[in-house]
Order: C-alpha cells, then structure tokens, then sequence
C-alpha cells in the first residue's frame, strides 16, 4: 500500500544522506565523471534539483518541464557550479518540494509527468525517492546499490518488474532473489520463460540498468535485454 506520508518522510532521510555525501567533496570531485554516461557529478546534483522543482510543477499543476530542450539545458547550465552552489540548490530545490507536497490536499488526484506519463499524485513521492537513491549510487562517491535501504530495494523492484510486465521485447521473465523473494516481469516476447537469480541488490541493478547482470544467474535462455528507462 502506497503511503506518502511515510515516502516523504524517506525522501527527506536519502536527501540529508546524500547532502552529507556530497559535503565531503571538492570542486574538483565535482568536475569528475559520474557513473552515467557523458554527466559529469555536477550534471547529476543539477538534475537532482531541477527534477525537484520540476515535482514541485506537478504538484501545483503545471507542466513537470517548460520541454526536453530547457530541461537539458539547465542541467547543461547548472553542472560546472561549485561544490558549495551545488549543495545549496540541492538543499533549497528539496525544501520548496516539501513545502509543495505538504500543500497537497488531494493525493488521489491524477497528475501528468514528464513525456505524457500520468500517475497517481500519492506515488509522486516515491518517485522522487528513485530520483535521489539511485542517484547517489550514479555519483560513485561510496554509496553502492548494497547500501540501499532494504524496503527501497524491494519497492524499486516491484516497480521495475510491473513496468516491464507485457513489453513487447522482453520474454517472459522470473526473478527470484538469494532471500526467497520472487517476482515475473515481460511476456510480451516469443522465447521460452527466463529465469534470473542473483541478489536484490543485483537484480535492482540489472533492471534499473545500472548493471550489466554479470553477476546473475540466468536458466533458461540468456539474460534478457532491457529497454532503456
């Protein structure tokens, strides 16, 4: 059951953990390359405050960005800023997101994204969760998929899984974590089911892409690829 009080409240401790991360830090360790592809560590703290305010747009109604082409222009824009800039805008852009959210009045209400996905306005904060947990794992500053906090890990999962259920490029998927948790993803391929066993942590990182699925085992058929999220 989605509660957003309580993601909320898990919101904020992922923020604060990743706002002391990111103190430590210089301005040159924010120059440096992060774990994403052609972003720099200074790109990700950007988008991580920009897609706060852009959340804050949700909540009161207007479109989650102005377009692609302003949204990648700020994080262009804002990724050189120094280390001190930087933890002042994550810091600012994650209060006016508390301050939006904690105006929501009706959390059942159906709210528009980014791309024209819809979603309930209660999941918004989970949402924003994924946002600052795996990004802090993106910046490669010690913060590793293991160190995720074990009901985040099973939620993304299930997240993931339901958002791959029926694609029509993945197989027929199951998943089942070395504690006994399982979930099906897929089905919407031709092939033989596949099924995929590793850690949760392992698992989280194959499905959010994060990780090529080296460490998994795979019956059935090979690793399925995943489309891009």
């Amino acid at each position: 059951m989605m509660d957003h009080a309580d993601d909320l409240a898990s919101v904020h401790a992922a923020t604060e953990r990743l706002l002391r991360a990111v103190g430590a830090l210089d301005n040159a360790a924010v120059t440096q390359s992060s774990r994403l592809p052609g972003w720099t560590r200074g790109h990700v703290l950007t988008h991580l405050s920009r897609n706060a305010d852009a959340l804050v747009n949700v909540f009161e109604g207007r479109p989650m960005y102005v377009s692609a082409e302003a949204r990648d222009a700020d994080i262009e824009t804002g990724a050189p800023r120094p280390l001190d800039v930087q933890l002042a805008d994550l810091r600012e852009s994650a209060e006016r997101l508390r301050g939006a959210a904690a105006d929501v009045t009706d959390w059942s209400r159906v709210v528009e994204l980014r791309n024209g996905v819809t979603d309930r306005a209660e999941r918004v904060p989970f949402r924003r969760w994924i946002e600052v947990e795996l990004h802090h794992v993106d910046l490669g500053i010690g913060y590793e998929l293991e160190d995720l906090p074990a009901d985040f890990t099973e939620r993304e999962i299930d997240f993931l899984t339901a958002r791959f259920s029926g694609h029509p490029d993945v197989p027929a998927t199951t998943l089942a974590a070395v504690d006994g948790r399982t979930w099906t993803t897929g089905g919407g391929a031709d092939g033989d089911p596949v099924a995929v066993e590793g850690t949760a942590a392992g698992l989280l990182g194959w499905l959010a892409g994060r990780r090529d699925g080296a460490a998994l085992a795979v019956k059935g058929g090979d690793l399925p690829s995943l489309p891009p999220l």
